[in-house]
């Protein structure tokens, strides 16, 4: 679907393999394991991953689609739903890093895609997936940000949709979502109650044809995150950050980050040097935090109550893997309140530019409890993530983002101001 037309090399994809006991699967359109019901993610070929080189990547597209042979679907241009989500800013952020007193930060941001956050990476992938399995119409269950991408990406591409949010969501994502023209669906509960009632839906007679890029199609959907981590290595000349700092709601996106750190490894694409992930939530929405506290590998299920709708996800789904992850690369996990929230919104827009949404004031608000608590090394290069426009979620900083003056229109009152002496 998409118009490049850039010679690339096929996918290294060689299958699905359940998380859980390993047990293998061809690519198709199934995310749980029929032995133990574990998730399936892609398994990939390592000799192809060797065959992949810079040259091939810088190459291709400035977008996602320039690792299309790092993906599971898309080698071939014209298969793509692509509306050129990928290679966002990675802003060199040395205000911010003196204010901290870190020696090298950047923020990655993916308020730059097409609908203003990293999910359009996920639902390009998805849909890809989808149209190549013949599904002639895409859903979701969504806290925002996934509704505003799957309803704009069908809209460019003329495919059916219907989308699922919780009733109380920001204003600014349901306005976006309802823009696009497709159905839009409200329902009295939490995300995971929309994603529940997704399942459902998902196995009756009249969905047996959507795609639902959360369920169905997951395993493609959540390689797209791994893009993340790829231009995140490729910015940075080719090599790794020894820190990274990523928001968590499902924990999806921190574990895909980490998976693709890995598979640039592997394919002696970057050194292997060691990383380490650090996972940031809301105090309000915390269960993957509060397991990695407690020492625990079970994540207990909330109920959300914090103003990071974006991350307001209480059943996590990857909570184990993203928790295995911040352990094995010796990271932490931490998570912060509402008014630090919007205190860590406010220090990165003064200090970068950047206006973030909710789940952005999260991350930079974990990264300095951190850097107090002595447990993130200020002297280590570190990439923390901004997945989302602040556009999206005026709410949290309308009360307190207002004029510093209001004045007439006169120099006698700009006087009275001290503007002028």
């Amino acid at each position: 679907m998409s118009v490049s037309t850039d010679a690339r090399a096929a996918s290294a994809a060689q299958g699905l393999s359940c998380r859980n006991c390993g047990a293998t699967y061809d690519l198709l359109p199934i995310h749980a394991c029929e032995e133990c019901f574990g998730p399936l993610e892609v398994a990939y070929d390592p000799l192809l991953l060797a065959a992949v080189t810079h040259e091939l990547i810088e190459a291709g597209p400035p977008t996602l689609w320039r690792y299309a042979p790092l993906l599971p679907v898309g080698a071939v241009p014209d298969s793509r739903v692509d509306m050129g989500a990928g290679l966002t800013p990675l802003v060199r952020a040395d205000r911010l890093a003196a204010e901290l007193g870190m020696r090298a930060l950047w923020v990655k941001d993916d308020s730059a895609n097409p609908t203003h956050s990293f999910k359009d990476r996920v639902v390009s992938v998805a849909l890809t997936a989808a149209a190549r399995f013949g599904f002639d119409r895409v859903a979701c269950a969504s806290t925002g940000n996934l509704a505003n991408s799957v309803a704009a990406h069908a809209a460019r591409f003329g495919l059916s949709s219907v989308v699922f949010i919780p009733s109380d969501l920001e204003a600014g994502k349901v306005v976006q979502t309802a823009v696009y023209g497709g159905t839009l669906v409200a329902v009295s509960g939490s995300y995971d109650e929309c994603n529940r009632l997704c399942s459902e839906l998902a196995e009756t007679d009249d969905f047996a044809k959507t795609a639902f890029v959360n369920q169905n199609v997951r395993p493609y959907y959540a390689e797209g995150s791994k893009s993340l981590g790829f231009e995140t290595a490729e910015q940075l000349g080719w090599r790794l950050p020894a820190q990274v700092v990523v928001p968590m709601a499902s924990g999806s996106l921190l574990t895909k980050i980490d998976k693709g750190f890995g598979e640039l490894v592997s394919a002696g694409l970057v050194e292997g040097t060691p990383w380490r992930v650090f996972g940031a939530q809301a105090t309000g929405c915390s269960p993957i935090a509060a397991a990695f506290e407690a020492g625990q590998d079970v994540v207990t299920p909330v109920k959300p109550s914090t103003i990071a709708k974006s991350l307001s996800i209480g059943n996590p789904a990857d909570g184990p893997y993203a928790l295995d992850a911040v352990r094995r690369t010796g990271g932490v996990m931490a998570h912060v309140s509402d008014a630090e929230i919007v205190d860590g919104i406010g220090l990165l827009a003064r200090t970068t530019g950047i206006f973030g949404e909710t789940a952005g004031g999260v991350t930079l608000a974990v990264l300095r409890q951190l850097l107090a608590a002595g447990r993130l090394d200020p002297d280590a290069e570190t990439v923390i993530y901004n997945t989302g426009d602040g556009l999206k979620t005026l709410e949290a900083v309308s009360p307190t983002a207002r004029p510093t003056h209001v004045i007439e229109p006169s120099l006698a009152a700009a006087r009275a101001a001290g503007l002028v002496s």
